[in-house]
C-alpha cells in the first residue's frame, strides 16, 4: 500500500471523509491498498479503526497487528474485483454444509450435534426459507436447489466489504448456516464459534489438549470474531 515502510515515517494519522466513504492519511498521504488502490472504507467507525492500527504502529511496522487493514485490502483488492467468484465460492458451503453430516457415533457426540445444531437447521427452514438434509457419515447428500438458490441469492445481495467479513465467517466455520445465523442476529459470533467446534471440543475432553492445537484454535477465534466486526461495520 502507498506509504507502506518497514518503520514508521508518519506523525499525524487522520480519517477523512471522501467521495464513497471514508479514508485514512498519514501526514496527509492517503492510504492505498497493495494494489494500489484508494484505501476507502464504507463507514467512519470502520476507518476509524483503520487509523488507529496505524496510529498504534511504533518502530516496524508490521501487518500482522492490522487486520481491519488487512480485511479493508481485501474488500478492495479482491472481493470486490472477483465478486461472483467469490459469492459463488461461498455459496457452495450450502452444498456441504458442517450442520448437515453428523457422526454415527460416540453417542454422546451425536447427542451434542443434535442438540446444538438442528434449532440452525430449523431455522434456516423457517426464517431463511432453506431447509437443509442432515445425514449421518460423511458421504455427500443432496441438497434441495431450491434451498441452495435462496441461499445463494442472500450472498448475492451483500456488498463487497459485508461478503469480506462473511466469507471469513463460512470458511471459518465451515458452515453457511451458522455465518447466516450471526449476520441476521440469530446467533452471537461467539455461540456460533461453539457451534462450529463441537466435535474438535468432544475430541479435546477425550484426548487432551496440546499447545500447538490451541494457539491455532486461538487464533482461528480471534479471526472469526474479527469477520464479524468487519461484517457490521461494514454498513
Amino acid at each position: 500500500m502507498s506509504g507502506w515502510s518497514a518503520r514508521r515515517f508518519w506523525t499525524e494519522t487522520r480519517v477523512e471523509a471522501v467521495d464513497g466513504g471514508f479514508t485514512v492519511r498519514l501526514d496527509g498521504r492517503a492510504v492505498k491498498t497493495p494494489a494500489k488502490t484508494l484505501l476507502v472504507v464504507p463507514t467512519l467507525a470502520m476507518a476509524e479503526r483503520i487509523a488507529a492500527e496505524w496510529d498504534a504502529q511504533q518502530g516496524k511496522v508490521d501487518p500482522r497487528t492490522m487486520p481491519w487493514t488487512r480485511s479493508a485490502n481485501a474488500a478492495l483488492d479482491k472481493v470486490a474485483a472477483r465478486f461472483a467468484e467469490v459469492a459463488a465460492l461461498l455459496a457452495a458451503y450450502g452444498d456441504t454444509d458442517l450442520l448437515c453430516y453428523r457422526a454415527d457415533g460416540p453417542a454422546e457426540l451425536a447427542a451434542r450435534q443434535t442438540k446444538g445444531w438442528d434449532p440452525l437447521l430449523a431455522w434456516s427452514a423457517t426464517a431463511l426459507d432453506a431447509p437443509l438434509t442432515a445425514t449421518v457419515g460423511v458421504m455427500p447428500v443432496a441438497q434441495p436447489p431450491d434451498s441452495l438458490a435462496r441461499l445463494t441469492a442472500r450472498i448475492g445481495q451483500m456488498m463487497a466489504f459485508q461478503l469480506t467479513g462473511f466469507h471469513d465467517l463460512v470458511v471459518i466455520s465451515g458452515s453457511l448456516v451458522l455465518a447466516l445465523a450471526v449476520t441476521d442476529r440469530r446467533l452471537s459470533a461467539e455461540e456460533a464459534w461453539r457451534l462450529s467446534r463441537l466435535d474438535e471440543h468432544w475430541q479435546a475432553e477425550v484426548w487432551g489438549r496440546d499447545d500447538e492445537a490451541d494457539a491455532l484454535e486461538a487464533a482461528r477465534h480471534e479471526g472469526f470474531l474479527h469477520a464479524e466486526r468487519f461484517y457490521r461495520f461494514s454498513g
